[in-house]
């Protein structure tokens, strides 16, 4: 495997920009928000109970347990973007509020390393039902953060009580005769403990991490066996049947599966935990499988804006290119895995076309997952949205017409908080004498163990010019390496002031290897033309474009275009791009010349066309100035 890294934390940190713009959001409304409402001291959104749960598990409060099965994984991955934020950004409030809550965590676990508040406070059986609870979901998000927040502060008292935890799966869980053999329902300890072996080099928590994959799927089947054990002679799971096996990709072996099947977010954990194990234990046949399921998930699975999972139904995978506009689930969730899928893929493989997916399912789905203010968000995204149909379809009951405050399975708010806050980590990646330009956003970075200091200057994704400042007090011979975006027609490419006309290419990137020495400037443009998209396998795009500049996608909203944007006929030859400063925080608009259909009947013979005008703006900001009609999709 010819394998690189991404940035430690604190090594590169972004500057006033697109990024930085949603990453500050984060940092100064979105965290201290989630963390009232943790604490249940928001009024008029669904009760999370999460903090309170610790309280009474920790025999601090007395009560009753409160809410879903996962409440714990809630306070876990604010506590992870806690660790991120304070990395960048010393918060003595927040550390504190952060402190606290693993003080707690603490207290609640129990004797022996145990940590799953449900049990604990229920005094229900431990691991009786692992297909439909969340024990070790819950477990491996407090793992993750676990680590976070040890490399950002040096906390030992969350890794202590990380490894404990472990420690306990470890013996719990395994292929003796007095462990047990099962695996999770929901995925995400495997990847976790893969992440917990690289901070301590425990052999034990890999071993763990491998079990658990390769034992899913196996005949006879574990989750058939357990829930003879506990009486349950029901259908699979609490939906009465309505899902198999293919639901937790439980199915059939990991090795064997070739195709994304069922629930999008246990989904794509599981195949981050494949290439994080395929990458640690130098398994090719691991590796080799994680790009076929990449191949379908991307190629034949993936909406325009790098949504993924487009059933309401189980929140799950279709078939092959099965991606309906208004009816899609699109979880926020899932875009925020593939994110982390990518970044996973490209270490183990440097290529751009996994940085390309991570770059379009960042840039629109999971910024169109939080508000600009950072306090409402959407679980599920639809390309299409007509407010009063929406709230009446029974197929479309988990479609929110406008973001929300919290939800009752609020996963996705802190979701998208923990890798908003960790972008920065993206933004480079270094291998062997050899630095990737991965995403282009204005910030400064030290690479190269501190030999290099490059500062990026750019207006991007507005602008296609980005100017590299590359600083060396002492000579470096590395390369660095550009990434060419899928969406760019041309480039052009300068080091100090000279184009660069015989340029070495190769999987996606510019190759720029020379001995760098004192002050020098890269200069690269990517003119960002508007493009017209066709979707000719997709039956709901038929006759129509969506519209992307750069690495947006755009959309009609009623706000500009008024209703029935269905009538509206786009004239793409006439578009243009207007920058419109003092709209939504500053956006790319862009405008075109459109005709508008004007029924008369519900069937008509002969229908009249107007001229008319189009406005589109970025899908990531629709919906920031209320309820509406919106589009992506245009004929």
């Amino acid at each position: 495997m010819n394998r690189c890294i991404g940035l430690p934390l604190g090594a590169c940190r972004l500057e006033k920009g697109f990024l930085e713009n949603r990453q500050r959001a984060v940092m100064d409304q979105a965290l201290p928000y989630q963390w009232s409402v943790l604490n249940d001291q928001v009024p008029g959104v669904e009760h999370s109970g999460a903090i309170r749960n610790f309280r009474i598990a920790a025999g601090e409060e007395t009560g009753e347990y409160y809410g879903r099965p996962f409440q714990d994984s809630d306070l876990y991955k604010w506590l992870e973007a806690v660790a991120y934020a304070l990395k960048l950004r010393p918060d003595e409030t927040l550390r504190r509020h952060a402190d606290d809550m693993v003080a707690l965590i603490g207290r609640a676990q129990q004797e022996d390393g145990y940590l799953y508040t449900p049990s604990v406070i229920t005094n229900a059986p431990r691991y009786a039902n692992l297909r439909d609870d969340h024990e070790l979901y819950c477990a491996g998000h407090f793992i993750e953060a676990a680590v976070a927040y040890h490399e950002a502060t040096g906390s030992q008292q969350v890794l202590c009580i990380a490894r404990r935890l472990a420690d306990h799966l470890c013996a719990v869980f395994g292929p003796d005769q007095s462990q047990r053999n099962g695996y999770p329902g929901h995925p995400e300890i495997e990847l976790a403990l893969v992440k917990l072996h690289g901070l301590t080099q425990e052999k034990r928590y890999l071993k763990l991490a491998a079990f658990f994959i390769d034992r899913r799927g196996q005949t006879p089947h574990f989750f058939d066996e357990e829930a003879k054990a506990r009486g349950d002679h029901k259908p699979y799971g609490p939906w009465m049947g309505r899902f198999d096996y293919r639901y937790c990709q439980a199915h059939i072996p990991v090795r064997k599966q070739q195709e994304a099947v069922g629930h999008a977010v246990r989904a794509l954990y599981l195949y981050i935990a494949i290439t994080d194990l395929a990458r640690e234990t130098q398994d090719q046949q691991l590796l080799t499988q994680s790009r076929d399921l990449w191949e379908d998930v991307t190629q034949r699975k993936m909406y325009i804006t790098g949504a993924v999972g487009s059933s309401q139904h189980g929140e799950a995978f279709s078939v092959a290119y099965d991606l309906p506009n208004a009816t899609a689930y699109n979880e926020t969730c899932a875009s925020v895995a593939l994110v982390l899928w990518a970044q996973r893929m490209f270490e183990t493989t440097p290529d751009s076309r996994y940085i390309d997916v991570m770059e379009r399912a960042l840039y629109n789905n999971v910024c169109a997952g939080m508000s600009l203010d950072g306090s409402k968000y959407f679980y599920v995204n639809p390309l299409l949205m007509i407010p009063e149909v929406a709230q009446v379809r029974f197929d479309m009951a988990d479609t929110a017409v406008e973001r929300q405050g919290w939800f009752k399975s609020s996963c996705c708010p802190t979701n998208v908080a923990r890798l908003l806050t960790q972008i920065n980590r993206y933004v480079y990646a270094l291998g062997e004498d050899r630095l990737y330009v991965n995403l282009y956003a204005a910030s400064e970075a030290q690479v190269l163990d501190g030999r290099m200091r490059i500062r990026q200057q750019t207006d991007y994704p507005w602008s296609g010019e980005i100017a590299l400042s590359i600083f060396c007090r002492e000579p470096v011979e590395a390369e660095i390496c550009l990434r060419i975006p899928a969406w760019a027609c041309s480039f052009k490419v300068a080091v100090n002031g000279e184009t660069l006309e015989a340029i070495r290419q190769k999987d996606g990137y510019v190759h720029i290897r020379r001995r760098w020495h004192g002050a020098q400037l890269i200069h690269l443009s990517l003119p960002m033309e508007i493009q017209a998209v066709y979707a000719p396998r997709l039956v709901e795009c038929a006759g129509k474009r969506a519209y992307q500049r750069g690495p947006l996608v755009y959309c009609a909203e009623e706000a500009d275009n008024g209703p029935c944007l269905h009538t509206l006929i786009s004239q793409p030859k006439s578009a243009e791009v207007h920058m419109e400063e003092d709209m939504l925080g500053g956006i790319s608009v862009i405008c075109m010349k459109a005709l508008r259909e004007i029924p008369n009947g519900l069937y008509d013979g002969e229908v009249e066309r107007r001229p008319a005008s189009l406005r589109l703006i970025p899908y990531c900001v629709w919906n920031n100035r209320g309820r509406g009609e919106m589009a992506v999709w245009l004929r």
